[in-house]
């Protein structure tokens, strides 16, 4: 059954502890992807439709009870960890990864950074240049008025609206 979406600040809970990863080197060369940096509902209406651009829903079962945002990928950030190899050969043509959940305060913040570590010590290429996380997450793009999806497609096919 699905739980009413959280509106208040610090209400989301973490995602699962990460397994242990052996460190490697960093390879510099293709770490233009230094940090997590966040955008806006509006920068993110902009981006939405460029295909070099993945957006990363990590809320948990709110995605299927409260919509989302079309074409966005669904890795739920109570299994994130597990997914990693998996996320990274899904976004590995993409330049820039948006990230969210609900509110953005905890989980997407955790899923990025967390997904940043993994390509730092993966030893597979990835085109991705740049980790970002929606501000105010996808409560504040709803809230904006932004277009939300209610398909139930697995992944979803970014046409409906």
């Amino acid at each position: 059954m699905c739980k009413p979406r959280q509106t208040k600040r610090g209400q989301e809970s973490p995602p699962s502890p990460a397994r242990p990863r052996p460190r490697s080197p960093r390879r510099p060369e293709t770490m233009a992807r230094k940090g997590v940096s966040y955008v806006t509902a509006a920068q993110l209406v902009s981006m939405v439709r460029d295909p070099r651009v993945a957006i990363i829903d990590v809320r948990d079962e709110e995605r299927i009870c409260d919509a989302h945002i079309a074409g966005s990928h669904h890795y739920a950030s109570d299994g994130f960890a597990d997914r990693l190899p998996e996320i990274a050969e899904a976004t590995r043509a993409k330049e820039t990864l948006v990230f969210h959940c609900a509110l953005s305060q905890v989980r997407g913040p955790s899923c990025a950074r967390m997904f940043l570590d993994y390509l730092s010590e993966a030893k597979e290429e990835s085109a991705v240049k740049s980790i970002t996380v929606l501000e105010r997450g996808f409560n504040g793009w709803e809230l904006s008025g932004r277009a939300v999806c209610r398909c139930k497609d697995a992944p979803c096919k970014g046409v409906c609206s």
